[in-house]
């Protein structure tokens, strides 16, 4: 089986993974006829490979639906990016849909590393703003392996994610999931979807904006 990550890349990420503290799950979920589950599942065994920190488990939705419906999960590949609290997995709400390739695998090991050593880099405003949070949001990130500003964006939700438990955050790959993309009206990548189009933010726009349009939303 030919490798996915060549040896400048496994260096990489080898010696970011020195800063890798707490175990760190990442939960695999198959589908059927799913193009791209193949060489998600290798991607991530490959990453897991390279620390003793991580371990992948795998899944298939319909063979585990109890699995997929706890961890809210009903696209394939799917990931989600959980720590160990002792016998019991957490779940940050840290989610993937489609293959993180490309210019997006970047946002997979910035989220390893944040879920490993438990600290979200944000701003006093925002970590007081999701402190305080009511009701529940969800974010969906659209995004394309060849887009250079989506990781950033990507990475801005599932960091909020991490800070709140009232919060979820799923990078969508928008070519492997063209209805939901449609359905939402993808044109351009990085586009936000929060609360499933209750508001919308495009381009890898700041932390405040972000959190502008969050509050938008709450307040509608």
């Amino acid at each position: 089986m030919t490798k996915l990550l060549d040896e400048e890349v496994i260096g990489q990420v080898k010696e970011a993974f020195q800063a890798l503290d707490g175990k760190v799950q990442i939960l695999f979920f198959d589908g059927e006829d799913c193009q791209y589950c193949a060489d998600t599942r290798q991607l991530v065994e490959e990453v897991a490979a390279l620390t003793d920190k991580i371990e992948v488990d795998a899944y298939h939705l319909s063979e585990h639906p109890e699995t997929a419906e706890k961890f809210n999960v009903d696209k394939a590949p799917g990931l989600v990016i959980a720590s160990e609290n002792g016998s019991e997995l957490v779940d940050h709400g840290i989610r993937y849909a489609g293959i993180p390739a490309g210019h997006e695998f970047s946002s997979l090991i910035q989220a390893l590393l944040m879920v490993s050593t438990g600290k979200a880099d944000l701003s006093e405003e925002t970590t007081a703003f999701l402190s305080d949070l009511k009701e529940p949001i969800h974010l969906q990130v659209f995004v394309t392996p060849s887009c250079p500003y989506c990781p950033r964006a990507v990475f801005l939700a599932h960091s909020l994610a991490f800070a709140s438990d009232k919060v979820e955050a799923e990078m969508i790959e928008a070519s492997e999931f063209r209805d939901l993309s449609s359905q939402y009206r993808v044109s351009g990548v990085p586009d936000t979807s929060i609360n499933h189009g209750a508001g919308r933010v495009v381009g890898a726009v700041p932390e405040e904006d972000l959190i502008a349009e969050i509050k938008k939303v709450l307040a509608s």
